[in-house]
C-alpha cells in the first residue's frame, strides 16, 4: 500500500510500504510528528561525522541524509531543548556507525579488533574526557557524545546511562560471538539479548534529557511506565527485524527473531514473517491499554507540590514520546537506505560502511 510520510522534506511524500510491512494502525493513530529543530539538526550531525571522522567524506556526502539518522530520532524526542536534540541525533548516528564497524568485523574477521573496541568502549563510557581524543575515531566520538549526554542532568543519571551502556557493548560481545560460531540463539535466549543489542534501556534513559527531569526510581519503574516504555522499545526491535530480516538473510546473519523462529521452531520463511509480524501487531495493541493506565499515574502524581506537578509533566513528555517512537521507527525504515538492499550492487555489502577496520588497510 501507498502512505503518507510527512518525512525528511517540505512537502509530504508518498512512500510505497511493502503490504507485508504495512501497519494501517501506525499510519492512522500514531501521527507522525518531527522536532522542528530537524533540519538544523541534520545539517550539524552530517559535519559532525565529518569533523570527528565517523565516516569517510564521500560517504556522507552521498549517503548521511538518506539514512535518515537524525530523522528517527527527530521523530522521537520532542520537546527536548535543541542542544539535547543535537546531542541525541549525534549519539544516535554514532551508535549506528558502530552497529556497522561490530558488523564489518564479524564478517571480515576481525575479533583482535573488536576486542581492542569493546574495551575501549567500556573505558571511554566511564571516563569520556579522557578519550576525547583517541586515536580511534570510533572511540573518540563515543567520547564526545557521552561526555555531552552526561551533561543534562545530574551523576546519578549518568551513572545510570553508564551501567545500562556497558550491558549493551557486553551484548554486543556476545552478539560478536554467536555470528562468529554460527550460533543461533533459542528465541528466548534472543529475546533477552535484542532488549540489550537493541540498546531498550538507552532510549528509554534519554526521555528523561528531553524532557528536562530526572525520574526517580519510583516513577521510572511503577509498572504502567515500564511496561510502556518496554512495548515501544520491542515494537522497534522488532519491526526491525521485519523489515532488515532480507538484508540479514543474504550477509548469513544469525541475530534476528525471523532466523530464531526458522531454526529453532521449525517455521518456514513466509511463517516466520508472519509470527513477527504477529508480535509486532500485540505491541501496538497492548501500549494502547497501558498508555492509558500510564497517564492515569501521571495524573496521580500532580498531588498539590510543585515536584508532583514537574513529575507529572515529565511523565506526560515522556509517555508521548513513546508513542512517539512507533511513527518515526515506523517510517525509518522505508525511507532509510539501510533496508533498501534491492538498490545495493551486493546485497550483502552495505555501501554506506568503511570496510577497514582502525588502523588496518
Amino acid at each position: 500500500m501507498h502512505a503518507l510520510s510527512h518525512g525528511t522534506t517540505t512537502a509530504p511524500v508518498t512512500i510505497a510500504v511493502p503490504p507485508s510491512l504495512s501497519l494501517p494502525v501506525i499510519e492512522a493513530a500514531f501521527p507522525r510528528r518531527l522536532h522542528p529543530y530537524w533540519p538544523k539538526c541534520q545539517e550539524k550531525t552530517r559535519a559532525w561525522l565529518l569533523e570527528k571522522r565517523l565516516m569517510p567524506a564521500d560517504k556522507v556526502e552521498e549517503y548521511a541524509d538518506g539514512l535518515c539518522y537524525t530523522d528517527l530520532m527527530a521523530g522521537y524526542y520532542l520537546g527536548a531543548s535543541d542542544e539535547v536534540m543535537q546531542a541525541i541525533a549525534d549519539y544516535s548516528a554514532w551508535f549506528f556507525v558502530w552497529d556497522d564497524r561490530h558488523d564489518r568485523d564479524i564478517v571480515h574477521g576481525r575479533p583482535l579488533a573488536w576486542r581492542l573496541l569493546r574495551d575501549r568502549l567500556h573505558s571511554a563510557l566511564d571516563s569520556p574526557g579522557e578519550h576525547l581524543h583517541h586515536e580511534d575515531p570510533l572511540v573518540a566520538g563515543f567520547a564526545d557524545s557521552v561526555r555531552r549526554l552526561y551533561a543534562f542532568l545530574p551523576q546519578r543519571w549518568g551513572l545510570r546511562f553508564a551501567r545500562h551502556f556497558h550491558a549493551v557493548i557486553d551484548a554486543y560481545d556476545q552478539e560478536f560471538h554467536n555470528r562468529t560460531e554460527g550460533i543461533v540463539p533459542t528465541v528466548e535466549e534472543y529475546l533477552r539479548l535484542r532488549r540489550l543489542t537493541f540498546a531498550h534501556w538507552i532510549w528509554t534513559d534519554l526521555l528523561e534529557p528531553a524532557a528536562g527531569c530526572e525520574l526517580p526510581d519510583a516513577v521510572r519503574k511503577h509498572p504502567a511506565y515500564r511496561r510502556a516504555a518496554l512495548l515501544s522499545q520491542e515494537f522497534a526491535a522488532w519491526y526491525n527485524d521485519l523489515c532488515s530480516l532480507p538484508k540479514e538473510i543474504a550477509g548469513d546473519d544469525v541475530h534476528n527473531l525471523g532466523i530464531s523462529l526458522i531454526t529453532h521452531e521449525g517455521m518456514t520463511l513466509e511463517q516466520a514473517v508472519v509470527e513477527v509480524r504477529c508480535r509486532v501487531e500485540e505491541t501496538i495493541t497492548e501500549f494502547l491499554d497501558v498508555e492509558q493506565e500510564a497517564l492515569r499515574f501521571a495524573d496521580d502524581l500532580a498531588d498539590g507540590s510543585v515536584r508532583g506537578k514537574e513529575l507529572s509533566a515529565a511523565v506526560r513528555v515522556c509517555l508521548s514520546n513513546m508513542r512517539n517512537w512507533f511513527s518515526s521507527v515506523y517510517w525509518f525504515h522505508h525511507e532509510s537506505g539501510r533496508y533498501m538492499v534491492d538498490s545495493w550492487d551486493d546485497r550483502s555489502t552495505p555501501p554506506y560502511v568503511n570496510n577497514e577496520a582502525a588502523g588496518e588497510k
